[in-house]
């Protein structure tokens, strides 16, 4: 009996200090990456929720004084606030209405091709590899306000234009949706084209025999599937076009604003970081909602297929 009690105890010994020793494992290679994470992240975040509230100075010699919320105040009353706001749901909308659905598109018909699936994928994918400079200067040239514009030159056929593209914020919103759309759609589509590469092909052989047409199949069949995938890059999508920043800031010389040139503009151009940290965090509120907003709807949307 002494025997078995003394291998009992070793082996509840043993296993509790093999949990430990998971444990400490687990942690030691999580560390280092929460580390870098808190550093680059949390604590960025953490300081500019205290700038916001300070009368924020860049010299090292002057002493920072608090503001309260005289920067928030600042900031309603600051007459580009709105504009900016504006320019940007705009710019989500289109964004949403004209470039959303495209990549399920392509990725929906490059599946089914038998041949040459390979140099299709590449060439959708291209314009993903470039930097986004380079696209945006490429387009503003194609975009050219004048009879020797590429879309101007195309128009003139149809006895359109020539075309002031970036005349006014709507149209300009309007012209880089058109080049987001078209930069963006060859790297979301080869995530939906995985998506699609997933599903088992018994199942369209099963749609196939009891008779149902390309319509019920892709409704009951292909949807449900990348759904998921669907609903994760609506998110992503939104907040990517909420910091949109660099496309209008080099086709338009920045006269189109947005979010992100309102806080370029006031921390670089003013030197008022106070108001800029404000409406970053206007921003980063803005986005927390819209994320727990999608995931709610997310599981409501979901549970009924």
């Amino acid at each position: 009996m002494p025997g078995v009690l003394q291998v009992k105890k070793e082996g509840l010994f043993s296993r509790i200090l093999k949990f430990y020793q998971t444990r400490l494992s687990g942690i030691s290679f999580l560390t280092p990456a929460v580390i870098l994470f808190a550093t680059f992240a949390w604590l960025p975040i953490l300081w500019s929720v205290v700038i916001s509230f300070q009368h924020f100075s860049i010299n090292p010699n002057e002493k920072s004084t608090w503001a309260g919320f005289q920067n928030y105040k600042d900031l309603f009353e600051d007459p580009t606030f709105m504009t900016a706001w504006g320019n940007v749901l705009l710019f989500v909308g289109l964004a949403l209405v004209i470039g959303y659905f495209i990549p399920v598109i392509l990725a929906i018909l490059i599946n089914e091709i038998r041949h040459a699936k390979g140099v299709l994928r590449l060439g959708y994918y291209l314009p993903a590899i470039l930097p986004v400079v380079v696209i945006s200067l490429i387009w503003k040239f194609l975009y050219h306000p004048g009879e020797g514009g590429m879309f101007n030159t195309l128009l003139r056929p149809f006895g359109i234009g020539p075309v002031k593209w970036f005349f006014t914020d709507h149209m300009a919103i309007f012209s880089i949706v058109i080049m987001a759309t078209w930069r963006g759609a060859g790297a979301t589509m080869i995530i939906y084209l995985a998506a699609l590469q997933g599903i088992p092909p018994e199942l369209y052989e099963a749609a196939e025999i009891d008779g149902a047409s390309i319509g019920r199949r892709l409704w009951h069949i292909t949807l449900p599937h990348i759904l998921p995938i669907m609903s994760i890059l609506l998110i992503l999508q939104v907040i990517g076009t909420f910091k949109v920043f660099a496309e209008p800031f080099i086709m338009t010389r920045g006269k189109t604003m947005t979010i992100m040139s309102f806080i370029y503009e006031k921390a670089f151009h003013s030197l008022n970081m106070g108001v800029a940290t404000a409406m970053s965090m206007m921003l980063f509120v803005t986005l927390v909602l819209l994320s727990f907003a999608y995931f709610y709807l997310q599981r409501k949307v979901l549970s009924r297929f």
